[in-house]
């Protein structure tokens, strides 16, 4: 507890009741939750698998378990350290067979839900040059947020179906044929069953005495709704966030419900270990703007070292020249590479910084490349054992029944489809039906095949899913196609594969899960914690990649009005959409740990040819704060003012008008309904269409 200030103090002796903590950028949260559950632990006498300890990243949730393992006794760190989805699957494994499905689901990524859409879509000849497949599964994904309980009881329930033969429906049914869950049914179906079935809920809400929540202004309002639920029998509830770095809201996160939070006690990290005072005093007066926040202002007791830099450049040429001319200079003075890094609001925003760097010689990387497990060698290793371990899932078929290739090419998958159909069997099964007892009913490779999966199977419970993995390689030809082919990065990830199988083995042996499907669930899950950490490159990224990241140097670059912030973002989402903007700004300024640079540069906006003028977020900053370089002449400000105003011209003031209820409304799928209420958490209404009623975002309603 030494290392505590009075504030994280309190935070951390705070166990009971509703308790929130307002934290700040570089405030230490981490420090606070790993110290909370250690303090459970160790002085209250908690046990380790009563405490529940959520976070948004697995990167996050082993950095988390790491810090708890210096401060409790070995065997004291549990599963329930995890991200909201990795709980949910380990609920739905004890619970799903209550709706019909077994614990051996799949849980299936974006790229398997891609695949999933584009056969849908195919089958009820949906033109993929009108509607993409991601737009597809945002039709798909509202359908379901819509009502869940509704989705669920009438395509997934045993005995229900639907009367709706469109392409969402097959989606839906053909995710249902599999078993198989995508992220947002996670936490569906966990709601549904929680919801439904009172002794799961009685055994889990008696069961988590404590439950902790990092980053919890990125919450969804289910989100919200699973923990209010889990903290109802001992009313623990221990949420740790920042409003100000809430980011997410374009894709469901609710931030004003962590602002509304009302708890029993309320504590805010407000000193900044991160960050010295200059630049505190570039992104305090910036957020300061927005309304829907915790006030709060930071401060450090670190010293200034060097004043942050305003740089105006007359064109982006001279912008990126002027970002690698520093960086350079920086390099030959003794700086590592990867102790600088260049922010940007969009990513196309990198070309000319990329360009300038290579010119210069200096190593770069652009962060945010191909995850691990989505890399291609990767996947079709993850399909192959995904289909040793399941003949329903065919997605994992069709992506690697002709790789290495065994002629076995589009026209056959759709005879072999039709067959599966007809049958009502999976593809797999299928196709072991048609070789028949002798396989003479197949080609020779595809006999092989057969071969392989069915002795894999025999293999998969009495060897290691290391050893199953090696001698799948092997066997099925794809260690020869990428040593062939000379792929020798592809062989290199093999082998961190097989190292992180290892490892799996390894930690989850002594509880009895370290078998194929556990294996399966749990890197389904991984996303951010497995991109490759490349040293000594100075990194560029978007801010949105920059979350959670820090750096002795930082550059802010393209800060133009219209592209930061975004008007198109703006004219969607009204204030809401500034207002993230400028938590964005924020999130940018305060990944600086001693220098700051903000550039942007004259010229004109690609999309509308208008003249390109300084972001508003530069005016907001106080004089004197900013170091300004490049001589911007004063009338470009008025421009920025203008163009603030014209926007805010089109949007009236830019406050929501909310619908009162008796209003008549239309929708274009639902028809013509009443708006029955309002939620100001979720910004969603009641509308009753008839007999049914719909919570549903303003956005998709007509006022009559």
């Amino acid at each position: 507890m030494a290392e505590l200030n009075k504030n994280q103090l309190k935070a951390v002796e705070a166990t009971e009741g509703k308790v929130r903590v307002v934290a700040g950028a570089g405030s230490g949260k981490t420090r606070v939750l790993a110290h909370r559950f250690a303090f459970l632990v160790n002085e209250l006498g908690i046990s380790p698998g009563n405490i529940l300890c959520l976070t948004f990243t697995n990167k996050a949730a082993q950095e988390m378990k790491r810090r708890i393992a210096r401060m409790v006794d070995r065997g004291s760190i549990n599963d329930f350290v995890c991200t909201i989805h990795s709980f949910c699957v380990k609920f739905l494994r004890r619970e799903i067979y209550r709706i019909g499905y077994p614990k051996t689901f799949l849980v299936i990524d974006e790229e398997d839900c891609r695949q999933l859409a584009r056969q849908a879509m195919q089958e009820f000849g949906i033109d993929r040059k009108k509607t993409t497949a991601e737009r597809f599964l945002k039709q798909v994904a509202g359908f379901k947020g819509m009502a869940p309980d509704d989705y669920i009881l009438r395509h997934i329930m045993p005995g229900s179906s639907s009367d709706c033969p469109d392409a969402i429906v097959r989606y839906i049914r053909l995710q249902l044929k599999q078993y198989a869950l995508d992220y947002d049914d996670l936490l569906y179906f966990t709601l549904f069953i929680l919801n439904h079935f009172p002794d799961a809920r009685e055994y889990w809400t008696d069961r988590l005495n404590y439950i902790m929540v990092d980053e919890v202004q990125d919450c969804s309002g289910d989100d919200w709704k699973l923990l209010n639920i889990l903290k109802e029998r001992h009313g623990n509830l221990f949420v740790v966030g920042d409003p100000d770095q809430a980011i997410y809201e374009w894709r469901g996160a609710c931030p004003r419900i962590f602002v509304d939070f009302k708890a029993n006690t309320d504590v805010i990290l407000d000193e900044n270990y991160r960050s010295t005072p200059d630049i505190l005093n570039v992104a305090n007066p910036i957020i300061a703007n927005n309304a829907n926040r915790v006030k709060k202002e930071l401060y450090t007791r670190a010293l200034n070292e060097r004043q942050a830099v305003y740089h105006h450049a007359k064109s982006e040429r001279d912008e990126a020249d002027m970002i690698a001319d520093r960086i350079e200079k920086g390099i030959k003075e003794g700086a590592a590479a990867n102790s600088f890094a260049v922010l940007y609001r969009t990513s196309f925003a990198s070309r000319l910084i990329e360009q300038a760097l290579l010119r210069r010689q200096i190593p770069y990387t652009v962060w945010g490349g191909v995850r691990f497990f989505e890399r291609r060698e990767i996947k079709d290793v993850i399909s192959y054992l995904r289909l040793i371990a399941s003949d329903a899932d065919d997605m994992a078929f069709m992506r690697i029944v002709n790789v290495p290739s065994r002629k076995f090419g589009s026209k056959s998958l759709e005879s072999l489809t039709a067959l599966a159909e007809t049958n009502g069997t999976p593809l797999f099964t299928t196709l072991r039906e048609a070789a028949g007892e002798d396989g003479s009913g197949v080609k020779p490779a595809l006999r092989a095949f057969i071969t392989l999966i069915e002795e894999a199977r025999r293999r998969a419970p009495i060897m290691k899913i290391s050893e199953l993995t090696d001698w799948m390689l092997k066997e099925s030809g794809l260690e020869s196609l990428y040593r062939n082919d000379e792929e020798e990065e592809r062989l290199e990830n093999l082998s961190e594969l097989i190292n992180s199988m290892k490892e799996f083995e390894a930690t989850r042996f002594e509880e009895g899960e370290a078998d194929l499907t556990s294996y399966l669930q749990e890197i389904s899950l991984y996303v951010n914690s497995d991109l490759e950490d490349v040293k000594e490159k100075v990194k560029l990224m978007t801010i949105h990649q920059s979350k959670g990241l820090e750096f002795d140097t930082v550059f802010v670059a393209g800060l133009t009005e219209g592209i930061f912030p975004s008007h198109r973002t703006i004219r969607e989402r009204r204030k809401d959409g500034e207002e993230e903007e400028r938590r964005l700004m924020y999130v940018a300024v305060t990944r600086a740990m001693r220098m700051l640079y903000l550039s942007e540069s004259e010229g004109y906006l690609n999309d509308t040819g208008a003249l390109k003028y300084p972001s508003r977020f530069i005016s907001e900053v106080p004089d004197g704060i900013l170091a300004v370089e490049g001589n911007p002449d004063p009338s470009l400000f008025e421009g920025t003012r203008s163009m603030v105003n014209m926007v805010n011209g089109e949007l009236g003031d830019m406050a929501e008008e909310v619908m009162t209820a008796g209003t008549a409304v239309s929708h274009r799928v639902f028809g013509q309904g009443i708006v029955e209420s309002y939620d100001p958490a979720s910004k969603s209404y009641r509308v009753r269409f008839g007999e049914n009623v719909r919570n549903l975002i303003a956005r998709v309603l007509t006022k009559l």
